[in-house]
């Protein structure tokens, strides 16, 4: 039986790895490039986690993520915020009914659209801290209580909040606590002038594009519970730890590349987001194990909004992803 098992698992795993495949090929049917970005958030959600997107305007981030909703078969909804927008206009509320025969009146609650299965809370940083603290509970809880009553939000559930890194007047960013509650954070770049030659001829003509549903919202449940049971061998966790603590400046296990150029390294958090991530992205690549190269490839995504670079790194020029590409480069991997 132990058996049978182990073959549906390795089955499953080589299922979702064509199936990346698959949804990587109806996604280059709408959007140019940006793999790297594209295989980002399907890690996110099959670990079940949430993602910033950082980005400039018009780099197709509502485009990308609507059409990774459709292939999937997900509700998806976006959500402008803005300086006036209230906890409610994300949540939902009560409103009260009057029914028309017996003239009794009652509450009956309205879903906001945070009851969707993607979510895009675009420009997260142009709205209040109560108003982003009401997502970020909801995308803590998975549940949202109005008044005396709890409603559970539908599953599968990714929030992806996107942030504008140029204009910053009139913002309330993100403090570094509330950041770490992402899993990822997602950079998308300017892309290639050879896509931006393919963007210019595919987005001036009248075709659309024929997306097919890859898959359903009940096959990424699945897929997301079996990520939760993918073996790690010890000296990979050992590795993600490893990395992890090697970014605290003021700590023994603190690298001389922290010391100099940090003024504040990653949680324990990061390690489980490095661990998860990694067995997310084996899965997805057609692998029932988790190699030390998963967790590396997942490290600038899952590090980049928890370390702060110091006065000294900013005049330099240092920025968090030069830091955390040279403490790739210099601490050791753990024997096995």
């Amino acid at each position: 039986m132990a058996h049978a098992d182990a073959d549906q698992t390795l089955e499953a795993v080589e299922a979702l790895g064509k199936a990346r495949e698959a949804i990587l090929g109806e996604v280059r049917k709408v959007i140019v490039g940006q793999q790297d970005v594209i295989d980002d958030v399907l890690v996110c959600l099959f670990s079940r986690g949430h993602a910033l997107l950082v980005g400039v305007p018009g780099l197709a981030k509502t485009l990308l993520v609507g059409t990774i909703a459709k292939i999937l078969d997900l509700k998806f909804k976006r959500i402008q915020f803005t300086p006036d927008l209230m906890p409610s206009d994300i949540t939902g509320t009560d409103v009260i009914e009057e029914d028309a025969e017996t003239g009794k009146r009652h509450l009956r609650f309205f879903e906001g659209p945070i009851f969707s299965n993607i979510v895009l809370a675009d420009e997260i940083n142009r709205t209040p801290p109560k108003t982003q603290a009401a997502l970020l509970q909801a995308m803590q809880e998975k549940e949202v209580t109005i008044g005396t009553k709890t409603y559970k939000l539908e599953q599968p559930f990714l929030v992806l909040a996107t942030q504008n890194p140029i204009e910053q007047e009139g913002t309330y960013p993100l403090p570094e606590a509330q950041q770490d509650r992402f899993m990822f954070n997602i950079f998308l770049g300017y892309p290639t002038e050879e896509d931006e030659i393919e963007i210019g001829e595919r987005t001036t003509v009248d075709a659309q594009p024929d997306l097919k549903v890859i898959m359903s919202g009940e096959d990424i449940l699945r897929y997301q519970g079996l990520v939760r049971k993918v073996p790690v061998a010890r000296h990979v966790v050992a590795y993600a730890t490893k990395l992890t603590r090697a970014t605290r400046p003021f700590e023994p296990d603190g690298h001389a590349i922290a010391k100099k150029w940090l003024q504040w390294g990653a949680g324990p958090r990061a390690i489980q987001n490095l661990v998860i991530a990694g067995k997310a992205r084996a899965i997805l690549h057609g692998r029932y194990h988790v190699s030390v190269e998963d967790i590396r490839a997942c490290a600038l995504a899952v590090f980049r909004h928890r370390i702060v670079p110091n006065f000294n790194a900013e005049a330099e020029g240092i920025d968090a992803v030069k830091v955390i590409g040279q403490l790739i480069e210099n601490v050791p991997e753990p024997k096995a």
